[in-house]
């Protein structure tokens, strides 16, 4: 079976290939290991042969030939340098740990599976517990004493919300607790009970992944507990592995699900087969966009931080995306000034010993993945690689004691008790002493830190699928994305952001056209219905089922059809959000009629229905139910903002129009710049046309789409707002000053005008730090311009700044004098209010009327 394999796969076997595969086959045998191959094998099989994705790898496990040619994996060791012992180490007896990504939506068939191929009695999902976290034990111990909710509260909210937050260091960080600790002796007692249960469990849940497979009943060797509906072991995961059970992780990745729905789309909509063992991983094009960090939506490589290192990066070869994956991480971090430096001037890259360069050359120089650790230990100390990961995995503990005694068996090797050579030294292998302890030393430096590389590349080939699709098909993979993230409004306003960077219409939710999921058609993407709130599954299907018959002609037939194929799916609440949203606008009746009487048809079709099962329809009834067809009542459509405000609650977003459309020429008037200006300053070019720096002044008219309040530790409050303008949105920090004066400006949905500077960043998106902030129906961008036909009067230009000082206010004032041909503006403190009428009349008086003008 893995012979067949490796012909499929490489087509010629080359002695490289059999060595490789030979040496394998031949550990895992020995080790014992052939069942736990098989078994992974089979359930994999099982996945494909029933179209369910799975992942190209995940892991170490990517570094094995034997399991690249089971199609366990999709990446070729060989091609990318990866290490079997990394997964399988002959030198140090551990259990193999295969982890498998299953696209998330139908992961539980593959477990049903296992579960029914081996029996239930024999597989068992696993428990993990959780545990006490510092605000959790003050409120369980809070209501253990028996000690008032409002005090418990209070205390609980103390304890600041921060990764890794305890007791202890809330203690120390915040004074109103400590001072509550010292002064009060029922709050000090309450805070000594739970530092002593603080981190001790508290509850079973059932792991995510994990999942055990045993030879007899699972009960022969560990107790069980019933999770709700799982049966899970009463011991984690460590436990089952040190019993020598066999423990298989079976992962729902999203990125998959997302794969499989646009190449299905690609499928119904272009008639193309994707393959992507066929597809070109060396891509200049798509490769292009990982350089240009286009890569909103692509797995792994969407963050704002990731993208700002894409940008300086600029990956041209698919190994750049395998060290890109590596290095942003805490730790690798530190590598990527020099990793970047050194791909684009090549000269910069040193080696402490020519030796190391067909080992880093891929990384230009850099230490930045395990892999490389342990080939430095076999290449140069003549270990073997067995022995090689034992001694990266001792430097990456930092067990000194081990690393020193490695030290001298890298540079100097050892023998046997008969003289024989056991590792040979970087010494005999031609490296000198000197050199030999750099190595060392550089290897100790970033052992620590290196990452697994077979993780990275297999997770580097999801990325690049991803980013296929998107340059390839970017209405299907964009319409797949969105449907992976409908229960999230911000992640789906964001996509369809880019849908329009992209130039991708997006289409209102419509009862006759949509389905559960974003759909394309004819190169648009058509809303999905479980994108809209308060519309269940079962309601969808509903919809989907009623209309097979044709269309829905108008709102009364809607109810009945749905009514006809599950009386039990209508539901009041769900059609009010789609009348809010737009889906009923095809039935040709306004929003505001169907508002007014959605329930009252709704009530007279289910009392209709009822009447005639229990045989009491008349001919009035028959009368009432025609009246209720032809009549609604005569009102006006809800004005343009109404209607986009209840669609941006029902989608999270705008979709018929935007808000800031009425008020577009007053907008880009104002706007020194745009959000696609502000988002893309940091593309360009070096030598380029951006004038756009950190700190640099700009304003804006948006609409506030989100505000999140914060209280500072100084216990003032200020915001992080999202605005938006017609192109885009962008991040806006008030800060407390700025809040305590333009607070009333910063609801949701207001239309405001901010003053600025802009906060740029390598590692983040830009964000505008907002300094004044007016309602946009109050401000005045008017200019007024004032001419002096003569001189002759000494007092005229201070008889004219009396005037100016006179009316204060936020219009500039350009004064144009005719004798020089020159115009001025004057000073910000005699600026005027144009809508003053007596600053305008004195001024006129004084100077004339064809002497004051405003524009």
């Amino acid at each position: 079976m893995i012979l067949k394999g490796l012909k499929e796969r490489y087509g010629n076997i080359t002695e490289e290939i059999n060595e490789r595969f030979k040496y394998e086959f031949n550990t895992i045998i020995e080790m014992g290991y052939t069942d736990y191959f098989l078994i992974v094998w089979d359930f994999i099989r099982f996945a494909r042969e029933n179209e369910i994705m799975v992942g190209p790898g995940r892991g170490s496990a990517a570094g094995s030939i034997v399991s690249y040619a089971l199609g366990i994996i999709d990446i070729d060791p060989l091609e990318y340098g990866l290490i079997f012992e990394r997964f399988l180490n002959p030198e140090r007896i551990s259990m193999p740990d295969i982890d498998i990504d299953f696209c998330y939506e139908r992961r539980e068939e593959v477990i049903e599976y296992v579960v029914q191929k081996y029996g239930e009695d024999r597989v068992a999902q696993i428990v993990t517990f959780g545990t006490m976290a510092a605000r959790g034990a003050i409120r369980d111990v809070g209501r253990a004493i028996n000690m008032s909710y409002g005090k418990v509260d209070f205390i609980a909210k103390q304890i600041p919300m921060a990764i890794g937050m305890t007791i202890e260091k809330a203690l120390e960080i915040n004074n109103t607790l400590k001072n509550s600790y010292d002064e009060d002796e029922e709050i000090k007692n309450l805070i000594d009970f739970a530092l002593a249960v603080e981190g001790l469990p508290r509850h079973t849940s059932t792991h995510a992944a994990g999942v055990v497979i045993s030879k007899d009943a699972v009960t022969d060797y560990v107790p069980l507990l019933r999770n709700g509906d799982a049966i899970t072991t009463q011991f984690n995961m460590n436990e089952l592995e040190e019993l020598g059970l066999l423990k298989m992780d079976f992962l729902g990745l999203r990125t998959l699900t997302v794969i499989r729905d646009a190449v299905n789309l690609v499928k119904d909509n272009h008639g193309r087969e994707i393959d992507f063992d066929q597809i070109d991983y060396e891509d200049p094009d798509v490769l292009a966009m990982f350089a240009r960090a286009e890569t909103l939506g692509i797995f792994q490589f969407e963050s704002p931080g990731m993208r700002a290192f894409l940008k300086e990066l600029k990956a041209n070869v698919f190994e750049n995306l395998i060290a890109a994956n590596s290095l942003f991480r805490p730790g690798p971090m530190n590598q990527i000034p020099t990793f970047v430096a050194c791909k684009h001037d090549p000269s910069q890259i040193t080696y402490i010993h020519p030796s190391l360069e067909n080992i880093l050359d891929v990384t230009y120089g850099c230490i930045v993945y395990q892999e490389q650790v342990m080939q430095i230990v076999r290449d140069i100390g003549g270990y073997s690689m067995g022995r090689a990961d034992l001694v990266r995995r001792a430097m990456s503990k930092k067990k000194m004691d081990i690393m020193e005694e490695e030290r001298k068996n890298f540079i100097y090797g050892t023998s046997d008790e008969n003289g024989e050579i056991e590792i040979t030294g970087a010494i005999r292998n031609g490296v000198d002493e000197k050199s030999a302890n750099k190595i060392y030393d550089l290897m100790i430096d970033f052992a620590n830190y290196a990452f697994n590389k077979s993780h990275s590349a297999a997770y580097a080939v999801v990325a690049y699928r991803t980013a296929w699709l998107k340059h390839y098909y970017p209405v299907e993979y964009m319409a797949a994305l969105i449907s992976s993230v409908m229960g999230n409004t911000n992640q789906v306003s964001l996509y369809i952001q880019e849908c329009k960077r992209l130039g991708i219409e997006i289409l209102s939710p419509d009862v006759n056209k949509s389905y559960k999921k974003f759909t394309v058609k004819e190169n648009k993407i058509r809303f999905g219905l479980s994108a809209v709130k308060n519309v269940g599954d079962n309601f969808i299907d509903a919809v989907v089922r009623a209309r097979k018959d044709g269309e829905f002609k108008g709102f009364t037939d809607f109810v009945e059809r749905i009514e006809n194929v599950d009386s039990q799916a209508m539901n009041k609440r769900a059609v009010e959000s789609l009348i809010k949203c737009g889906a009923l606008d095809s039935l040709e009746v306004t929003r505001a009629q169907l508002m007014a009487v959605y329930e009252k048809v709704i009530n007279e079709i289910h009392s209709d229905r009822k009447r005639n099962k229990e045989g009491q329809s008349s001919l009035f009834d028959n009368a009432s139910k025609n009246q209720i067809k032809d009549n609604f009542p005569n009102l006006k459509e809800f004005p343009q903002n109404i209607m986009l405000t209840m669609e941006k609650e029902m989608l999270g977003i705008y979709v018929s129009g935007h808000p800031l459309e009425p008020h577009k020429e007053k907008v880009e008037k104002i706007s020194t710049m745009n959000t696609i200006d502000i988002l893309s300053s940091q593309d360009l070019e070096e030598g380029g046309l951006n004038k756009i720096r950190d700190g640099s002044k700009i304003k804006l008219a948006s609409i506030v789409v989100d505000k999140k309040n914060k209280i500072t530790k100084n216990n003032n409050m200020m915001a992080f707002l999202t605005v938006e303008d017609l192109v885009g949105s962008i991040e806006c920090i008030v800060f407390p000053m700025t809040y305590e004066r333009y607070s009333k400006y910063l609801d949701e949905d207001q239309i405001v005008v901010i003053d600025g500077k802009l906060s740029l960043s390598e590692v983040d998106e830009p964000k505008l730090i907002a300094e004044k902030i007016s309602p946009l129906k109050e401000y005045n961008d008017d200019k007024l311009y004032l001419k002096i036909s003569t001189q002759s009067e000494e007092d005229t230009f201070d008889r004219l700044k009396a005037i100016l000082l006179k009316y204060k206010g936020n219009t500039p004032v350009y004064v144009y004098i005719e004798k020089d041909k020159s115009t001025v503006i004057a000073d910000r403190s005699m600026w005027i209010d144009s809508n003053d009428q007596e600053a305008i009349k004195e001024l006129t008086h004084f100077l004339g009327k064809e002497c004051v003008k405003i524009r």
